[in-house]
């Protein structure tokens, strides 16, 4: 009996341990074959192909990119032509793929001196601006990944920039190494974005970008990093490909890249660049990242000994497309279309359809056959960026619907038997029919260098993720929408309006309100810096004149000093004067914070009032209450504090608030030394006991220090307010106020009347000293949560002390806001924030 317990025991621990093996093994297995979501991309290809839904424009068109060779690289273009292919030093093609931007740099955006950029490869700084794109583009602000494990696998080959390391001038020497290093190409963006996972350079020549691909999935995959940018880049900074290749007669005399056509004669050499933004499909849906497409699987083999060192071996061909599939746990009857590799040449192009009608087209019905396109046919071969540029191109394909042509097919090559499969050559466009599972595409890259590469790409889920993860909160439509912009430069600014409009002409569907989302949540706050302010037509004219470097009433621009992201932010409240009817009242219908902001301040005031906060606000009625100091003053703290609730909604936190006389009781009740109940009692009981004085006086605003004015003050006007350096209140009884008036007007000082029947801030206040003690009888201030800095005495103060004799002393003596605000200001406070229906204290 005790064998056969202890047997029991051991088949059940052996039994536990094999289940926990199995879900291990199963665990890895689904690890390495977990989707890989591709959340953005962003490149730089010929024919104006800045972005990739301007690639996306171009091969749908069906438009040729390839140009005449360019005139602003020093090229010798006379010396450098010649038809003969045998003179040596020539090539017998002048024309090519070019990419317009290459030579320029925004150098200052990633903190490049002149002379660095000016050392560095052409393609580095490309990469370094598709990167930034990438970020962006995945609604990722590019500083929000600083000190991430994002990994950096980069395709670049030939390095012909600059002269040679021992012959730099003065003016690149000592940067010339890093400009022209490969492993440099991918480590300067971890350095530019401070990116700690893995970076890597790969030069498997025309493969290269495919193979990076491939890599950061590995990586990805083995939790070695958590993002990653991957793809390639090639400018052809000298005719050195031209005239190497015009030596092996491997150009086509046109530069065009005939793909898989009878016509073929040659590859056609292009530049350009692309970078993928990568992440574990769990965890891109996890962060809310959008989700362009899916990598399903890839692969990576050698030639090995081929016919030769640069020729193209079938069988390894066949084989990277099995092992790519068998990874992703696909048949190829799941695959829809393959961007070939497809160079143009006699060569390759026969041996790598022939691979993928073995692989693709033998077990397929003829009715569904695998669709065959190459973008080198509208770009050229853009060699290290080669691969990831027929990404972005399928990627685009499968989210329209769309599997565009491949130019400069007279007819398919007669050196392949196409009867020998279902593969079909588009010389058309063709539809790419929703067919009850994704849509999938195959990738093909094969170096001169034997390495090739096969990528599987699906179809997301929900190919508008991205949309939807810049979709604002909903809520109803404002009327009025900001657009932010900013760049290192002003002419980085005038640029980016440029591209915003652009991309809103070619998307005029856009709701203004999703772009001011996505603008201010997405985006990285650069120094020079404009917001455009307005309704739908507003802002688009406000942009155009952006971009134009023209004035617009909509259009606020600036310029933040290295400081100011360090300074401090004031709420400053002013008092009686900034109201209007019909303030506050689209605010209610459009922002539920300052609506239930509102109607909790309506059910504070109710028991000291007997008139409707909801109705004077929204629909006018007693609009002539306003002025009323008893229904000014409260509709004033409301909307004022309501306004302060709707900043703070929004992000916007108070380092201090300020308040400008009556504004001192939303400033204190902001501050949290008052709570709204005792507020509310304040406002409406002591406006009301100012009531008494209406008809008994006025103010004035005098453009002079009050030690000017001192000489000129009769004995019955006081100083009210000292608002600003030259701007002084006076308080007094109409006629003393009247003759001050003149005096000044004499002497050439501006003045100006305050529509007010009373003297606030005047001994006229002593009167009705014990209705405004009886104001605040009952209300228990606390210590402020918020710094609150005091316009009676020019000092911070804690909130405890706002008793009745505070509040007494608020209303009867001079206010100090312009000391008070030279406080604030010595005390590093920079920005100021005037929460009120109309700017009364902003110039000031």
């Amino acid at each position: 009996m005790e064998n056969d317990d202890r047997f029991r025991d051991y088949l059940r621990r052996a039994t536990a341990e094999l289940q926990s093996t199995r879900q291990r093994l199963r665990e890895a297995e689904d690890r390495d074959r977990e989707p890989i979501a591709i959340v953005s991309m962003a490149c730089r290809f010929p024919g104006g192909a800045a972005s990739p839904e301007g690639l996306w424009h171009l091969v749908a068109e069906g438009r040729d990119a390839v140009t005449a060779f360019p005139t602003d690289r020093g090229w010798d273009l006379e010396r450098i032509y010649h038809q003969d292919p045998d003179v040596p030093g020539t090539s017998y093609v002048r024309e090519g793929g070019f990419v317009g931007a290459a030579p320029g740099f925004d150098a200052e955006l990633f903190g490049i001196s002149p002379r660095e950029a000016l050392a560095m490869d052409p393609q580095q700084r490309l990469l370094l601006e598709t990167a930034w794109e990438a970020f962006e583009r995945a609604g990722m602000a590019p500083a929000s990944v600083w000190g991430t494990r994002t990994g950096v696998f980069v395709g670049a080959t030939y390095q012909e920039y600059g002269p040679h390391l021992s012959e730099a001038g003065e003016d690149i020497e000592g940067y010339l190494s890093t400009g022209v290093t490969p492993s440099v190409a991918s480590g300067r963006l971890s350095y530019v974005f401070g990116l700690e996972g893995p970076a890597l350079t790969i030069d498997t020549a025309c493969s290269s970008s495919l193979v990076a691909l491939h890599l950061a999935c590995q990586s990805l995959r083995r939790g070695e990093c958590s993002l990653a940018l991957a793809g390639g880049a090639t400018v052809l900074s000298s005719p050195g490909l031209f005239t190497e290749f015009s030596r092996q007669r491997g150009l086509a005399p046109d530069g065009r890249c005939k793909a898989f056509a009878a016509a073929a004669d040659g590859t056609g050499w292009g530049e350009g660049a692309g970078l993928v933004l990568v992440e574990r499909l769990s965890d891109a849906q996890r962060n809310g990242h959008p989700v362009l497409a899916v990598i399903r699987g890839s692969a990576v083999n050698q030639d090995g000994a081929s016919n030769g060192l640069t020729a193209p071996n079938g069988p390894s061909q066949r084989r990277v497309i099995e092992q790519a599939l068998a990874g992703a746990g696909l048949g190829p009857g799941d695959i829809d279309a393959v961007e070939a590799h497809g160079t143009g040449t006699t060569l390759g192009d026969p041996i790598e359809a022939q691979a993928l009608i073995a692989t693709y087209g033998r077990q397929r019905p003829g009715d569904r056959p695998l669709w065959l396109g190459s973008v080198k046919s509208n770009i050229g071969h853009t060699q290290a960026a080669a691969g990831v540029a027929g990404l972005i191109k399928m990627v685009e394909a499968m989210r329209h619907g769309v599997l565009p042509r491949t130019l400069h097919v007279d007819e398919p090559t007669p050196h392949v038997d196409w009867s020998a499969g279902a593969v079909r050559l588009l010389t058309e466009q063709v539809e790419w029919p929703e067919t009850g599972r994704p849509r999938r595409a195959g990738i093909s890259s094969f170096g001169i260098s034997g390495t090739n590469a096969h990528v599987l790409v699906e179809q997301a889920v929900s190919p508008d993720a991205d949309v939807d993860r810049q979709r604002p909160p909903a809520g109803e439509r404002a009327s009025a929408v900001p657009w932010l912009l900013s760049a290192k430069t002003e002419a980085g600014l005038t640029a980016q309006a440029k591209r915003l409009a652009e991309h809103l002409d070619a998307h005029p569907d856009l709701d203004p309100g999703e772009v001011a989302w996505a603008l201010a949540t997405t985006r990285s706050t650069l120094d020079h810096r404009a917001v455009i302010v307005g309704d739908d037509a507003t802002v688009r004219e406000g942009l155009e004149a952006l971009a134009a470097g023209e004035p617009h009433p909509a259009v606020v621009t600036g310029h933040a000093s290295p400081g100011d992201a360090d300074g401090k932010t004031v709420f400053v409240f002013p008092g009686q004067g900034s109201q209007w009817a019909g303030m506050g009242a689209e605010l209610m219908s459009t922002s539920p914070v300052f609506r239930d902001h509102i109607h909790a301040c309506e059910q504070a005031l109710s028991p000291h009032v007997d008139w409707s906060l909801t109705d004077l606000l929204t629909t006018g009625q007693d609009a002539a209450s306003l002025d009323r100091v008893d229904v000014v003053q409260p509709a004033l703290f409301a909307v004022m504090t309501g306004l302060a609730h709707l900043w703070r909604s929004l992000g916007v936190e108070p380092d201090a608030v300020i308040g400008h006389s009556q504004g001192e009781i939303a400033a204190a009740y902001t501050a949290g030394a008052l709570t709204l109940h005792d507020a509310a009692q304040l406002v409406a009981l002591r406006s009301r006991a100012l009531t008494a004085l209406a008809g008994t006086g006025t103010m004035a605003a005098v453009h002079t220090t009050p030690t000017d004015l001192a000489d000129l003050l009769p004995d019955t006007v006081t100083i009210a307010a000292v608002n600003g350096p030259a701007t002084t209140i006076v308080a007094g009884p109409h006629n003393a106020i009247t003759t001050l008036l003149q005096q000044c007007e004499q002497r050439q000082i501006k003045t100006r009347r305050i529509d007010v029947d009373y003297a606030s801030h005047s001994p006229a206040i002593d009167t009705i000293t014990d209705h405004i003690t009886t104001a605040a009888t009952g209300i228990t201030p606390q210590a402020a949560t918020t710094a609150m800095y005091s316009t009676v005495t020019g000092q911070p103060i804690n909130g405890t002390e706002l008793h009745a004799r505070y509040w007494h002393d608020n209303i009867r003596n001079t206010v100090h806001f312009h000391p008070t605000i030279t406080h604030l200001a010595d005390q590093g406070h920079t920005t100021y924030i005037e929460t009120s229906p109309h700017p009364t204290l902003t110039t000031p």
